[in-house]
């Protein structure tokens, strides 16, 4: 069935967006973000001014949609709607290693500058605590409880399971962020620590006299 205008319109505001949050993630990165103005996200993405306006309120909105992007907020319940069919210990390395791929050295760049903004910009932060994060918890805990439901996963606080390991992963990228060098080292083990130390923990596996944890 082909296209309707409509349809096709909505095609091409949906790449011109995208190419508008690529060059404001590249912008953002080099210049800061007190320091950026919209103009020069215009000249990054090679459109007027006024063409930024009609996708993007205001500069926090920019930040906003790239937030959104790196959250990948649009196919988050796609992603876990996966749990019911899988093996949960591929699908965390699987999903930790496509989330560490989407954020991405850019990502990291613009992921400093987003957390250095929300110490002190308490409208920042509520308005992505409130677009972002509040949904994608809540999204998330539906699917998890499903699982504990099902006795595929144990634990008595859904939300806090969730927000326990969202802390841990995001608290790795600010350790990667301040140089460590053993995460840059490592960086692409992350995936695979995360997931043995969500599942299995850090005490020995039973019949491990010992006291050594083996593969599972």
């Amino acid at each position: 069935m082909p296209d309707t205008p409509e349809s096709f319109q909505a095609q091409v505001a949906a790449l011109r967006r995208s190419h508008i949050l690529d060059a404001a993630t590249m912008v953002f990165a080099e210049q800061g973000f007190h320091r950026t103005k919209i103009r020069d996200v215009a000249q990054a993405a090679g459109v007027a001014d006024g063409t930024i306006y009609n996708y993007f309120e205001n500069k926090t909105a920019l930040l906003l949609g790239i937030l959104d992007r790196i959250n990948e907020s649009d196919r988050r319940d796609r992603d876990f709607a996966q749990l019911g069919d899988v093996d949960i210990r591929q699908f965390f390395r699987a999903y930790f290693r496509h989330r560490l791929d989407t954020i991405g050295e850019n990502g990291l760049k613009v992921l400093r500058i987003v957390l250095s903004e929300m110490l002190v910009n308490p409208e920042l932060r509520q308005i992505y605590a409130e677009r972002i994060v509040a949904p994608s918890f809540a999204l998330v805990e539906t699917h998890f409880q499903r699982i504990v439901d099902a006795g595929r996963l144990q634990t008595d606080d859904v939300p806090m399971m969730i927000r326990a390991t969202a802390g841990m992963f995001l608290g790795l990228i600010v350790l990667r962020l301040m140089g460590d060098p053993q995460l840059e080292a490592k960086w692409d083990t992350i995936p695979d620590v995360l997931t043995t130390l969500l599942l299995d923990g850090l005490l020995p596996s039973e019949g491990d006299n010992d006291g050594a944890t083996h593969e599972r």
